[in-house]
């Protein structure tokens, strides 16, 4: 049988898969994890690309073949590649017996049609979209740690679900009410593909909102709170910083209640859970608060009223909104204490 601890990592010349490579080389329960590329360009450890990996173990690199990574004796394989090449790739890895945790979008929904809808690309293999489980570790745990499929959340998703899920079981929101979700980005959550738009000049000293009612992510965060979408208005925006998330989330309540009792839903509801930190009442988290780190961030400020909420989440965009959470959640696969690495 395959070793889930040999890792296999396609996809790692991007942003997310440089953090992902960072973390899983000193990951003290991998040995020697093999990294595949589409091209090498004659390099044959990752840190000849990535020089700040000298020092954090051996790290070879390889050209991309699925018949490779089936021979490779890898029982875990992380695929941080685009939606497409994930959906072409998984189905055949899982068929093989290794279990993959996807950092794409490709096997987040349970509907083709809601793939479909939203990401205006094929819908991958049907078959899958109903065996992977979503990558919240703090809300699916149990499941994922017997997943031979995970589908890592997105960045903006976690960030707002991660917020909002506590109410919405507590069924503490207003009826008929409206939720507004103002989210900030550093601009690595865009990719590390060339685009004018991500250019410095363009980015440094701006700041602004895009895919309005359009976001891919929008169908996570309705998939995972219950809201409906007629209630959910979702705006994302473009910081000019590198890294991190906030989210701004504004609530109205169904009944009148204290700072007190809103703090105590949130610390019971992610009791033991410690890669989320529940800040006192009135208290905000910052970007810096969570930086480089593998944490989310929660705050809230409560009106006088006791029935209009503001929360605000943060997180690190390539940490807990990405690599991090695609860790965790293999602590989980392999039955070990889910921030291993991740402090």
């Amino acid at each position: 049988m395959a070793n889930p601890q040999q890792i296999a990592v396609v996809g790692v010349t991007g942003y997310t898969g440089f953090e992902l490579a960072r973390l899983l080389l000193r990951h003290p329960e991998i040995r020697n994890p093999i990294f595949y590329v589409r091209e090498t360009n004659g390099a044959k450890c990752l840190d000849e690309l990535f020089p700040q990996l000298r020092g954090l173990g051996d790290a070879p690199l390889r050209p991309l073949s699925i018949e490779a990574i089936q021979q490779s004796g890898a029982g875990t394989a992380f695929l941080a590649t685009p939606h497409e090449a994930s959906a072409e790739i998984v189905p055949a890895l899982v068929d093989a017996g290794i279990r993959v945790v996807d950092l794409s979008g490709a096997f987040r929904f349970r509907s083709a049609e809601t793939f479909k809808s939203w990401y205006k690309l094929p819908a991958p293999h049907a078959n899958w979209l109903g065996q992977a489980i979503y990558g919240l570790p703090e809300l699916y745990a149990a499941e994922i740690a017997k997943a031979r499929l995970v589908a890592n959340p997105g960045c903006y998703a976690t960030s707002v679900i991660l917020a909002l899920r506590p109410l919405c079981e507590a069924g503490w929101i207003a009826d008929g009410s409206g939720v507004i979700c103002d989210c900030k980005s550093g601009a690595s959550g865009a990719g590390k593909e060339p685009r004018r738009d991500l250019q410095f000049v363009e980015v440094d000293e701006n700041f602004k909102a895009y895919n309005l009612f359009s976001h891919r992510h929008t169908p996570e965060i309705l998939d995972h709170t219950g809201l409906p979408e007629n209630r959910l208005v979702f705006s994302t925006h473009l910081l000019p910083l590198a890294r991190g998330i906030l989210s701004t989330i504004y609530v109205t309540l169904n009944r009148q209640q204290s700072s007190d009792a809103i703090e105590t839903l949130f610390r019971q509801f992610y009791a033991e859970r410690k890669m989320v930190r529940i800040w006192p009442a009135g208290k905000l988290p910052e970007l810096q608060h969570v930086a480089h780190t593998n944490f989310c961030d929660i705050g809230f400020a409560l009106d006088k009223s006791g029935r209009s909420l503001i929360l605000v989440s943060c997180l690190d965009n390539l940490g807990k909104g990405a690599a991090g959470q695609a860790v965790q959640n293999f602590n989980h696969m392999l039955g070990i204490e889910e921030h291993t690495a991740l402090q």
